[in-house]
C-alpha cells in the first residue's frame, strides 16, 4: 500500500527530521539552531572561520621614507640694519635673542643704550666687528650661521629712494629750526639748540632716537667716508657736528655764527650713519 511504501526514490538523502525536530523542541527552542547547524553542516562547513587575510607588507615607499627633521627657525628675521633708534618687532625678536644669550633686557622694541651695549659685548664675545650695529654678521651669528658672501645670508639694502628720502627728511626737519638761538645743552624747538640737541630733534622728526651727545651720537652710528655720504647723515668734528645737507653743506647749531645755519662745510670732518 502506498500509505506504508517504505522505499524512496534513488540518490535521495534521508534526514530523519521528524525525531531530530521532536527532541530539539524538547529543548526549548534549539530547533532553530539544530536548523541552522544541519544547514551549515549541507553547506560543506562553510560556517567555520575563515582565516584572516594576512596584512598587507608595507609599500616600499612607505618603508623608505625618513623622517624629515625641520629647517631650525631663525631668531631674527628681518633682513633690515639694526642700530640705535631702531624700533618695532625687529628690536623686540633682536632683544628676545640676546637675553638667551645672556643679556638682561626689556623686550620694549626699542633699540636705547642698553640694547646697544649688549649687541657690543655679544659682538665682542663672538669675535665680530664691536660696532653695535646688528648688519648681515651679526645677525647671522645670532640665527647660528655665518652670512654668505655675496648673497645668500647677506642682507637686502634698503631701497635707495627709501633712504634717501629719509635722510631728506632729516635735512628738512634741521632746516626749520634756522635761526633758532645756539645755547649749550639746549634742545628746544624754535627757540634754542647746541649742535647734538639740532641732530637729536632732527633724526626724532623720523622716529629715529638718537642719544643726547655728540660722543654717544658718533659711537651709535657707523663711520663712513665722505664718497659715501648722503643727505642726512652726520657731520662731525672735534666738539661738534651737524647733519649734512648734500652738495658740501651742513646745517648745524654753532657757537658762531651763534644759531642754527645752513653754511659749507669746512675742515676734514668725519662722516656718520645710521641708515
Amino acid at each position: 500500500m502506498a500509505t506504508s511504501n517504505s522505499h524512496r526514490a534513488a540518490g535521495r538523502a534521508v534526514t530523519p527530521l521528524r525525531h531530530s525536530g521532536r527532541a530539539l523542541r524538547g529543548t526549548g527552542g534549539a530547533a532553530v539552531l539544530g536548523t541552522v547547524l544541519l544547514g551549515s553542516a549541507f553547506a560543506g562547513g562553510a560556517a567555520q572561520a575563515a582565516p584572516a587575510a594576512p596584512a598587507a607588507a608595507p609599500s616600499a615607499v612607505t618603508q623608505a621614507a625618513a623622517p624629515v627633521a625641520p629647517a631650525p627657525a631663525q631668531a631674527l628675521h628681518s633682513s633690515e640694519k639694526l642700530r640705535w633708534g631702531s624700533q618695532g618687532a625687529s628690536v623686540e625678536q633682536l632683544q628676545s635673542t640676546l637675553n638667551d644669550e645672556g643679556a638682561s633686557l626689556a623686550v620694549d622694541g626699542k633699540f636705547g643704550p642698553r640694547t646697544h651695549g649688549a649687541v657690543k659685548d655679544y659682538q665682542q664675545a663672538n669675535g665680530l666687528q664691536v660696532d653695535g650695529v646688528v648688519g648681515p654678521e651679526t645677525r647671522g651669528s645670532l640665527n647660528g650661521s655665518a652670512p654668505v658672501v655675496g648673497g645668500g645670508g647677506a642682507s637686502v639694502p634698503a631701497p635707495a629712494s627709501s633712504s634717501s628720502s629719509t635722510g631728506q627728511a632729516i635735512v628738512d626737519a634741521a632746516r626749520t629750526q634756522m635761526g633758532a638761538a645756539y645755547s649749550w645743552g639746549s634742545s628746544n624747538p624754535g627757540v634754542s639748540f647746541d649742535c647734538s640737541g639740532l641732530t637729536q630733534y632732527a633724526y626724532k622728526q623720523v622716529g629715529i632716537d638718537l642719544p643726547r651727545t655728540s660722543g654717544q651720537q658718533v659711537d651709535a652710528g657707523t663711520q663712513i667716508s665722505k664718497s659715501e655720504a648722503q643727505p642726512g647723515d652726520l657731520v662731525v668734528w672735534p666738539g661738534h657736528m651737524g647733519i649734512y645737507a648734500g652738495g658740501d653743506k651742513v646745517v648745524d647749531a654753532g657757537r658762531s655764527p651763534g644759531a642754527v645755519t645752513e653754511r659749507t662745510i669746512w675742515g676734514n670732518p668725519t662722516f656718520v650713519s645710521f641708515r
